[in-house]
């Protein structure tokens, strides 16, 4: 038999095989919406860390006893159960049958609208306040169980001071990046249950399934109780803080990460080299690193401004990292590679063993990255 003919029968089994793995995979499919259906009806949530662990330890196993890599079984079943999840969140559990309204305020825009889709998909009836509803706000806000907060950062302040007279049972929160004056300012204007909230995605997440929400407490903690425990539901991992250590560490890693992205973003735009031979002569972490960059500015300009100008503590920060910068040159400058060793190791222990981590992680990152890219030209 001619080689030919030799790749073309391996390659029939090859393609009847990929066939059976996709009529297996809806058969899984349908498996997860019944559960999902399951959870919903029982109240349960989405996603069990725990049942998640034990499945890809078993599965492992199984993988290492046959002879087949665990960590392509391990990446597989992550894909296979990361959709799964997704399919399973058509409808959650109501935790709290008894409210009546619940008002988004800022509810067509981008945070807003998830936050909608999830209320409606667990049953609760919501209300949607835009800012040409506002002559309206004391009729729309009347009687409300739940009002969310979600507007621009710079715009925020500004909506909760001129709230109408919430019922004093009326839970009122936001979910800004910034947390100490909005949480301030919802203490001064409702004497009712307040809550803090930052949700750490963005607008483009299907949900909440493995997101954080970061909750700062604010009053009748008893009260919005119902609220935490649906984000539980909804697939969320709560960390709980106060507003002022919020703040603190979003300077870190949010205003001093994109600000950081944003000025070497503009710096590739001064220095104009070519985009499609950068990405050419790319590892596939720096392609990595670029499309971060570029992600940053796929996005809402008015949105980073809002976030970066929004905590007037970093300025300080951001100052101190440009002489840190400034003093790094200073070492490139000198020839000094012995200061650049010394500091360079005085970093590394400061990571200490998350730096092993990060490696470990950025391998897995590297290899989905490299069987992801495709090298196209930039018009």
């Amino acid at each position: 038999m001619s080689l030919e003919k030799q790749l073309g029968s391996l390659r029939q089994q090859i393609d009847e095989i990929d066939a059976e793995l996709v009529s297996l995979l809806k058969k899984r499919t349908q498996v997860t919406k019944n559960i999902g259906k399951l959870k919903s009806e029982n109240a349960l949530p989405v996603y069990v860390p725990e049942r998640e662990k034990v499945l890809i330890s078993a599965r492992r196993e199984q993988a290492e006893k046959i002879g087949v890599s665990p960590d392509l079984v391990e990446d597989i079943l992550r894909r296979m159960m990361r959709d799964s999840y997704h399919s399973q969140h058509a409808k959650y559990a109501c935790i709290n049958p008894k409210v009546s309204k619940i008002v988004v305020i800022g509810g067509d825009g981008a945070l807003g609208k998830v936050f909608v889709s999830l209320f409606k998909n667990s049953g609760y009836p919501v209300t949607v306040l835009e800012k040409e509803d506002w002559p309206k706000a004391d009729t729309i806000l009347q009687d409300a169980d739940l009002v969310i907060v979600s507007v621009p950062i710079n715009s925020t302040i500004e909506v909760i001071r001129a709230l109408p007279k919430l019922n004093k049972d009326c839970i009122l929160a936001d979910v800004t990046s910034i947390k100490s004056q909005p949480l301030e300012a919802m203490l001064d204007v409702h004497e009712g249950p307040v809550l803090g909230l930052h949700p750490m995605f963005g607008p483009d997440a299907p949900g909440m399934i493995k997101q954080v929400v970061v909750v700062c407490e604010g009053r009748f903690p008893a009260s919005y109780s119902w609220v935490l425990e649906q984000m539980q539901l909804w697939g969320a991992y709560l960390y709980h803080s106060s507003s002022e250590e919020h703040d603190h560490a979003m300077a870190y890693i949010q205003v001093m990460r994109h600000f950081s992205t944003f000025v070497y973003g503009q710096h590739l735009e001064q220095e104009n080299p070519s985009l499609n031979e950068l990405i050419a002569f790319s590892s596939p972490i720096y392609r990595l690193e670029l499309a971060m960059v570029g992600r940053l500015f796929a996005q809402s300009p008015e949105l980073y401004a809002d976030i970066i100008f929004s905590n007037k503590d970093s300025i300080l920060l951001l100052k101190r990292f440009s002489q840190r910068f400034e003093q790094a040159i200073k070492l490139l400058e000198n020839g000094d590679k012995a200061g650049f060793v010394q500091q360079f190791d005085q970093a590394a222990a400061w990571f200490g063993d998350y730096a092993q981590i990060c490696l470990s992680d950025s391998k897995k990152m590297l290899l989905k990255a490299d069987d992801s890219h495709l090298l196209r030209k930039i018009e």
